[in-house]
């Protein structure tokens, strides 16, 4: 065993293994022992869902838990596993929050689940909060951290949940009896969780673990209240409140109701959205209520200057007119009124500060459609559609030109990768050193690639035209030399037939110049790979060998092949905007990229539409993603100027981390806003159920 087997850190999780083949089988005999009491003492209607349940939970009680037993050793490992970064942990998946697409393609009993275990984690984390506090702060502590990191503990309440709803959800049982075992087993998986929590805070405080200290982060934002309704924003409560004229609190059913047309028109029939001008009162005051949580969101988010939020505010008014004749326009992409949203908050990402170019011009357009909008007549529909159609213009550029360049240097940097394994494949190339194998398989791929490239497109011509083709091939003489390069940076076998090396030096160094050329190599970097490649000529030209050019081969073959990246060539630099990230970060040696050595993931997941941040030594800008190539190695973003950002997948890993890019927002501020109602209306579910 390693010396960290004794830390205090692996023997809790040891401990905690151990505890869970206890609170397990403890947590199932109460569960089933609710299901008998709720059997026997609910309502008539109630008796035979809890029956069915107690009779599958006895059915499979055994299968159950051997496999939450197996399954929260394994996801506590693997989560140990991702946070200290192993590279074969599988990533960590973020819960998926709850988004008004979800909620519109949901079934009635799949939203009842949603509740359900809305309620179980509000009813665990209620249950554990004491604990669970003391438990992250000892774990952190013993991991070595200063500062309480919740993620640290991976045996917190989301991982237990996790695991329970996986292995529920592979016992292929009925979904009644499903939501029937989170109903009548939460609290009692609340009390087992925090006696579990409280035998490991003891086991750690008995091994003398200190508690790490908890950051306080002042928070200029007031926490948004729970309940809300239409009346606490100046607006008439209609009748379609609570009969004890108590505010609406917006659930997942009212929501998801809202969204499928499932409203009762006044007790009775379904909902006509309110088309027809008759309106529901609940229709009305949902579509009001969502309107007004989406837009206080907006007006919180920090990431829009003050005066784009103020005037977002001001288009209050017209979106709540709006909704009394399309109570769901918000949850429709192609709806003008959220387009309109779309386009104002996703321009205004673009700005840092009120003084940059172009935020005054912006602002006053914005200041313009509110003002147009302020009249709530019949043709406030119109308006707003002149109105979104003079946002969106806004900033359009023409990007086709940079994207065709992309495309070109994506497809050449794929074919180098096929010729650097064709490189790799040869006998010869496992003694080269490694200054060469870097040299060969980064800037020499390329420079074959391109030339194959250039001869495809030759050939063709030379076909449409009926003409001969060229039969001088650099490509082919480019691969050629690689015999000679190879073996002449041999010492051991060129210094025995010093003849040859003279003979084929000039033709290689000749033929490398004029392939590196040929893609515009940079002149500094070409030269330093020279100067170290005629060093080794040198030594092993020189019958005694120098010691000091050995020593320099011998330096180069320890330092590792890089990988690859995709390389722009001057023109196409210029033409899409590239940005250099080798200039922005640490230095490199010799013709290696650097590299990132925890990439960080954006590009994996960086969808078009998304704004960075990136982080220059005398400015800061944003930009917008508009196109990633098909095969995710090249990133074109836009500035609010319609100015191209070009980075590689590699480079945009080296700039998240050193600290020099960051994402703003993966996705539209209106998107995230209703996803924040979603998500009130889910935790207000969990309150209420």
């Amino acid at each position: 065993m390693n010396a960290r087997t004794y830390t205090p850190f692996d023997s809790c999780l040891k401990a905690a293994l151990v505890l869970s083949a206890d609170w397990i089988p403890r947590w199932l005999d109460l569960l089933q022992a609710a299901l008998v009491h709720r059997e026997a003492t609910g309502a008539t209607h109630e008796k035979r869902g809890f029956g069915h349940a107690r009779s599958v939970l006895m059915a499979c009680r055994d299968r159950l838990e051997a496999r939450l037993v197996t399954a929260f050793a394994s996801a506590v490992h693997a989560d140990v596993a991702r946070d200290r970064g192993s590279p074969t942990a599988a990533p960590r998946k973020p819960r998926a929050a709850l988004s008004m697409d979800d909620l519109t393609l949901m079934d009635h009993g799949q939203v009842q689940a949603s509740v359900e275990l809305a309620r179980l984690q509000q009813v665990v984390r209620m249950a554990v909060d004491d604990e669970l506090l003391t438990l992250d702060a000892l774990l952190s502590a013993a991991r070595g951290l200063r500062t309480v990191r919740a993620e640290a503990n991976p045996l917190r309440p989301d991982v237990v949940i996790d695991t329970l709803m996986a292995a529920l959800a592979k016992l292929r049982i009925d979904e009644a009896a499903r939501l029937h075992w989170l109903h009548a087993g939460a609290v009692s998986l609340g009390q087992e969780l925090g006696r579990f929590y409280a035998a490991l805070v003891r086991h750690l405080e008995a091994d003398g673990v200190q508690p790490a200290g908890y950051v306080v982060v002042p928070t200029a934002l007031p926490a948004r209240p729970v309940h809300t309704s239409v009346s606490d924003h100046g607006e008439d409560r209609p009748s379609g409140a609570d009969a004890d004229g108590a505010p609406l609190v917006l659930t997942l059913d009212h929501l998801h109701r809202l969204l499928v047309g499932n409203l009762a028109q006044g007790g009775a029939g379904v909902s006509d959205h309110g088309a027809s001008g008759s309106g529901n009162a609940l229709v009305r005051t949902l579509a009001a209520e969502v309107v007004t949580l989406m837009l206080r969101t907006i007006a919180e988010d920090r990431r829009l200057l003050t005066p784009v939020r103020d005037l977002v505010m001001q288009l209050k008014p017209a979106l709540l007119h709006l909704a009394k004749t399309d109570p769901r326009f918000f949850a429709d992409r192609d709806n003008p009124a959220r387009r309109l949203l779309d386009a104002i908050t996703a321009r205004s990402l673009a700005y840092v500060h009120e003084q940059d170019t172009g935020f005054g011009e912006f602002a006053g357009q914005v200041l313009h459609t509110v003002q147009s909008l302020q009249t709530l007549s019949a043709d406030l529909p119109e308006r707003v559609v002149a109105c979104m159609q003079r946002m969106e213009s806004l900033g359009l550029t023409d990007q086709g030109p940079a994207m065709q360049t992309l495309v070109r240097v994506e497809q050449r940097h794929l074919l180098a990768e096929r010729v650097a394994r064709e490189i790799r494949a040869r006998d010869d190339f496992a003694r080269a050193p490694a200054l060469v194998k870097r040299f060969l398989c980064g800037p020499w791929a390329q420079a074959v690639a391109h030339a194959r490239l250039s001869t495809d497109i030759l050939g063709e011509l030379a076909t449409q035209h009926d003409l001969l083709e060229v039969r001088d091939v650099p490509s082919d003489r480019y691969m050629d030399i690689l015999t000679d390069l190879l073996w002449s940076c041999q010492l051991a076998q060129a210094s025995q037939n010093r003849p040859r090396l003279v003979r084929v030096v000039p033709v290689v160094l000749r033929t490398l110049r004029e392939g590196l050329d040929a893609i515009d190599f940079p002149r500094p970097q070409a030269e330093s790979f020279f100067q170290a490649l005629m060093g080794l000529h040198e030594a092993a030209y020189k019958s005694h060998r120098s010691d000091g050019m050995l020593k320099t081969s011998l330096r180069y073959q320890e330092q590792p092949v890089a990988t690859a990246e995709p390389w722009l060539q001057g023109h196409e630099a210029r033409e899409s905007g590239f940005i250099d990230t080798q200039l922005m970060v640490t230095e490199f040696a010799d013709t290696e990229p650097a590299t990132c050595q925890q990439p960080l993931g954006s590009g994996d997941t960086l969808a078009v539409g998304a704004w960075i941040e990136l982080q220059y030594p005398d400015h800061v800008q944003r930009c917008q993603l508009r196109w990633a190539s098909p095969h995710r190695t090249l990133f074109l973003f836009a500035t609010a100027e319609g100015q191209s950002v070009s980075l590689t997948r590699q480079g945009m890993d080296r700039l998240e981390a050193s600290s020099h890019l960051r994402v703003v927002a993966e996705h539209g501020v209106v998107d995230e806003a209703l996803a924040a109602v979603a998500r009130l209306a889910w935790v207000n579910s969990g309150r209420l159920a």
